[in-house]
């Protein structure tokens, strides 16, 4: 049986974030339930995984035992990889221990920031001095693959908050970073909120920010891969590269998104529905993914590897080089060899440009 990737959404928050508008519930007395019903779904895909992602929400509210029993419900390949978001406040030495004891070998902490004033108009539940300590637990508990989620141009942010916080993590004993520029959704508090609206930094301070982050995190050892994604060597999310790579993917839990056979598959945002289902209901998103333009768009994502025109039809090859000319001389792409890559100018504007050679 081929390995495939194994996300599984954790749909439970202590409080929803005013800027978030992923799924989430914060009725903790689901938890056993939902657990029960994660087993059973992937007891009857009979799931062989090579990475595992517990996304959310917060996984860091399940227990130690219910994160065992979800993994024990797959067949985890020998060194595969398996990543746990953690809200920095959710985390103590003892539950680290028990997670690392249950099979988890990556944490993502969602950290966003380490200026308190930052963290509160963010709405988080921890504060910088929490957040430090959570890295530091974790790193002493011998989880030695540890990622760190970073907002740009949030509410109040500034160059020098900014700096300082970049300053901060890098001294952290973490391997990756991802630095997330903040997109306020129209449906969440941030959106309806236009006294936020006028504190966020302008177009031109948020490039700034976002170059002198790439700047800033190659310097401390952290390449960038991807538009958001720093990792120093060898520690880049092998789990989310199969989602770049059009790679195939199991979902499991409301929300949550599959792509097996070509097909791109949706669970419903009800934690309800999901555990009274004997198999999650799922619906259609895209009968034909991963064709060529897919990949053509998914690859430009990858700073690293980029778009590589030798596997393209001999067609769409010329034309992708005949529109990436102008790109490449006002300095957004640069070619190497058969490959086309975004350079950071390039990475602000990615949507644009991606359009630009794929429409």
């Amino acid at each position: 049986m081929t390995p495939k990737g194994l996300y599984i959404h954790v749909p439970f928050c202590v409080r929803k974030c005013p800027y978030c508008d992923f799924y989430s519930v914060t009725d903790m007395s689901l938890t056993e339930r939902y657990t029960e019903a994660v087993k059973r779904n992937i007891l009857s895909k009979n799931i062989c995984a090579d990475t595992v992602y517990f996304g959310g929400g917060t996984p860091s509210l399940l227990s130690a035992k219910q994160i065992y029993a979800i993994l024990s419900s797959a067949e985890i390949t020998d060194n595969a990889e398996v990543t746990m978001e953690c809200n920095p406040n959710t985390v103590t030495a003892e539950y680290l221990d028990n997670i690392l004891k249950a099979g988890v070998n990556r944490l993502s902490f969602g950290i966003q920031s380490l200026d308190d004033g930052e963290l509160k108009l963010l709405g988080r539940i921890h504060n910088a001095e929490t957040a430090v300590n959570a890295v530091n637990l974790a790193y002493e508990a011998g989880f030695r693959n540890i990622s760190a989620d970073l907002m740009l141009a949030t509410a109040g942010q500034t160059a020098a908050s900014l700096k300082n916080s970049i300053e901060r993590l890098a001294a952290l004993p973490i391997t990756h970073v991802s630095a997330y520029l903040l997109k306020i959704e129209p449906e969440t508090p941030y959106g309806r909120s236009d006294s936020i609206a006028s504190m966020l930094p302008d177009e031109d301070k948020t490039a700034d920010m976002y170059l002198m982050t790439v700047e800033m995190l190659e310097k401390y050892g952290f390449k960038q891969y991807e538009i958001s994604n720093f990792a120093q060597p060898g520690f880049e999310s092998k789990h989310n590269l199969k989602y770049w790579r059009c790679e195939e993917y199991y979902g499991i839990g409301p929300s949550a998104h599959s792509y097996i056979n070509g097909v791109r598959k949706a669970c419903p945002k009800s934690v309800s529905d999901f555990i009274a289902s004997e198999i999650q209901q799922e619906y259609v998103t895209e009968e034909c993914g991963g064709d060529e333009e897919e990949r053509t768009m998914l690859s430009l994502r990858l700073t690293n590897e980029g778009l590589n025109l030798g596997l393209l039809a001999e067609e769409h090859c010329n034309e992708i080089v005949k529109r990436s000319k102008p790109l490449i001389a006002a300095g957004y792409i640069v070619q190497r060899g058969e490959r086309l890559t975004l350079t950071p100018k390039g990475c602000l504007v990615s949507n644009e440009i991606i359009c630009q050679l794929t429409l």
